[in-house]
């Protein structure tokens, strides 16, 4: 395949971003420069500021050879907000027309579109292919995650009721038919996994879409440098939590179990706006621990350690990157039997999944108890890792999807 030149609109991009998307992005970003094509990201700064507190990062120009714009006003907030209500480009719409209009790119793929520019963007570059990648389920919902009214699975639309408890202003856009006419637009949507490809068709998404799941980098060919390192991060046997500590996580049902589990300790590695209530929760539970924000090379040796990740989350994934990142390390999951985790469990083989807290307490007990069970499954979790998600395994699939539309 020639060299393409590819253009990724986003909201987020790392440093300036906050969850798995925007570092799925970015290694997808990565790979296709490693592959001799250009990439191009824009993403808008003013979200990223408007919903931080604290320093801002800095970031060069270029990430490992990946172009980097930043869209910054001067209105900030208020130019988020005309993106979120307008559902179109309004403060930096000069600045996308000349960027995407002028031929430059062979192939734009929206990501998160969101909050740079809503679905109005899909109508710029019109002499490209052109993908979107639905991280989240932010097509058929105003919210992203179909999570009705902050407490639990949307099963129906109330979106306007919704989008207030969530103390967010109404969309006036998705009440017209702007939407359906700008994904006319799009040559290619793409799902992160089977379950959200299902999940968009069941909310009313009108177009085909083919399913393409997240990765991480190729296993290291040199078995020495991906032995387990030595000692331990922690003491006692552990399982462990990675993630942002969010309501939609489903930690409050986890804590609770390990009031009564004396033989390991649950190691929570993440924060975010819900961490005071779960560590209220966790008073007294002295096997529960708050690792705070972990660095990614020492999160590795977390990883490598544990028993098993849990992996509790009681809303809608698109995908579950966690998973992967455990099976990496050769280490086995638990996960809640719902949305895309039992399906790569079961591709997988690398762990077991729960509905109820019994069920988890029965899965901790059997891995810690069965080794060789253990070992078995985080070898199956390693190889499904290697075989179905690592770089070398989704990245020509990618561009094999780009070429056919291309053509």
């Amino acid at each position: 395949m020639s060299p393409l030149r590819f253009c990724f609109p986003t909201t987020f991009y790392p440093p300036y971003s906050f969850g798995g998307d925007a570092v799925g992005v970015q290694r997808l970003a990565r790979a296709l420069v490693r592959r001799g094509h250009e990439v191009t990201v824009v993403h808008d700064m003013d979200a990223y500021t408007t919903l931080h507190d604290g320093p801002m990062p800095q970031a060069p120009r270029r990430d490992d050879g990946v172009e980097v714009i930043s869209l910054e006003s001067r209105l900030g907030p208020i130019a988020v907000l005309l993106a979120q209500q307008t559902g179109r480009p309004t403060v930096h719409r000069r600045t996308l027309t000349d960027l995407l209009d002028n031929g430059k790119f062979d192939v734009i793929n929206y990501h998160n579109s969101s909050l740079v520019g809503g679905p109005g963007l899909f109508s710029y570059g019109a002499a490209a292919a052109k993908v979107f990648m639905a991280h989240e389920h932010w097509l058929v919902c105003p919210t992203h995650v179909l999570w009705r009214h902050n407490r639990e699975l949307c099963d129906a639309r109330q979106c306007t009721r919704c989008q207030i408890r969530y103390h967010r202003p109404p969309q006036l856009w998705r009440h017209t038919g702007h939407l359906v006419e700008q994904l006319k637009n799009v040559d290619l949507f793409i799902a992160m996994s089977e379950f959200s490809r299902q999940k968009h068709y069941e909310f009313g998404f009108p177009h085909e879409m083919e399913v393409l799941p997240y990765f991480l980098a190729d296993p290291d060919p040199d078995p020495a440098t991906d032995s387990v390192p030595e000692p331990p991060p922690h003491a006692r046997p552990y399982f462990l939590f990675v993630g942002r500590l969010e309501k939609i996580k489903g930690l409050d049902s986890v804590i609770p179990v390990f009031r009564d589990y004396p033989d390991a300790d649950l190691l929570i590695a993440g924060d975010g706006n819900y961490a005071d209530t779960l560590k209220a929760l966790a008073v007294g539970a002295k096997g529960v621990k708050f690792l705070g924000r972990v660095a990614l090379d020492s999160l590795t040796e977390y990883y490598q350690h544990a028993i098993a990740t849990i992996v509790p989350s009681v809303c809608y994934e698109t995908f579950g990157i966690i998973l992967i990142e455990s099976f990496k390390q050769r280490t086995p999951v638990i996960a809640r039997n719902l949305g895309p985790f039992p399906e790569i469990v079961s591709a997988s083989g690398g762990g077991e999944v729960f509905d109820t807290q019994a069920d988890l307490l029965l899965s901790m007990r059997r891995l810690q108890s069965d080794p060789a069970y253990r070992e078995t499954l985080a070898a199956n979790g390693y190889n499904g890792y290697a075989t179905r998600w690592s770089e070398s395994a989704v990245v020509p699939r990618y561009l094999e999807m780009v070429e056919s539309v291309r053509r």
